[in-house]
């Protein structure tokens, strides 16, 4: 794994100074994590969420997760990969309470408001099409795998800080393509496999069961239970899950 000089162990070397603004939407669960180590990633020089040409890390970060409430007891104590949603948060080094909300819900402060129904939709689809268990197991990851994890790392931000195009098709992490507060384009990783990733998507395709992390001070995640958990909580267990949360929205 490439390694450089970073001022923080984080998905930012700053923290901007922005009005913190909780989610309206009422948490169906909490988890309380802390970060502990990085899957597969690489350093990505990045333009969005207020940094101007900051490195980050692109990829996985791995929680690890010691209690939970409601729907965060979908995942077991331990790692937890998940990707930032939240590039001008710092990630938590010490461990952090976190409400557990649908992607749509999640509120960035930064942008002003939440992600809605599509970008949500979306990060999902993308989850479903792209993600890969590999990128967080064990400790030694290959160049394919870091640079694979790190372009879908810059395909979720592309997602996030910028305007929904009107196709998929013109989603492109080299180019700012949102006037205003919004916008995203990085440099220093595979953009081609990015944008590949950004461009087979529809809004309507198969999608993972994406939920979100958030922490009013700290970087919000996206994450899924693992597929293990998943199994044990047997079909009674996903349908009260899915009842529970089209309550909570």
């Amino acid at each position: 794994m490439k390694m450089l000089k970073i001022t923080a162990v984080a998905c930012l070397a700053l923290v901007l100074a922005l009005p913190c603004l909780a989610t309206k939407a009422t948490p169906i669960g909490t988890v309380d994590v802390v970060l502990d180590n990085f899957g597969a990633n690489d350093i990505t020089t990045v333009w969005g969420g207020g940094l101007d040409g900051v490195e980050v890390y692109g990829g996985v970060y791995l929680l690890n997760k010691s209690a939970s409430t409601g729907v965060g007891d979908t995942w077991p104590n331990g790692l937890t990969p998940v990707f930032c949603i939240e590039l001008h948060e710092l990630a938590p080094h010490s461990t952090c309470t976190y409400n557990v909300v649908t992607p749509d819900a999640a509120h960035n402060n930064f942008l002003g408001g939440t992600l809605g129904q599509s970008k949500a939709d979306y990060l999902a689809e993308l989850w479903e099409r792209f993600y890969d268990p590999a990128w967080s197991i064990g400790t030694l990851y290959t160049d394919d795998q870091n640079s694979d994890a790190e372009a879908f790392g810059a395909a979720v931000w592309e997602i996030v800080y910028e305007d929904l195009p009107s196709s998929p098709t013109g989603w492109d992490v080299t180019t700012d393509g949102t006037a205003g507060v919004g916008g995203f384009y990085a440099t220093g990783l595979d953009t081609n496999k990015a944008n590949s990733y950004l461009h087979s998507l529809t809004g309507s395709g198969p999608k993972a069961g994406l939920y979100a992390f958030t922490n009013c001070g700290t970087q919000d995640f996206i994450t899924v239970p693992e597929p293990a958990t998943i199994v044990m909580l047997g079909l009674g267990g996903i349908l009260s899950l899915i009842r529970r949360k089209r309550t909570a929205v």
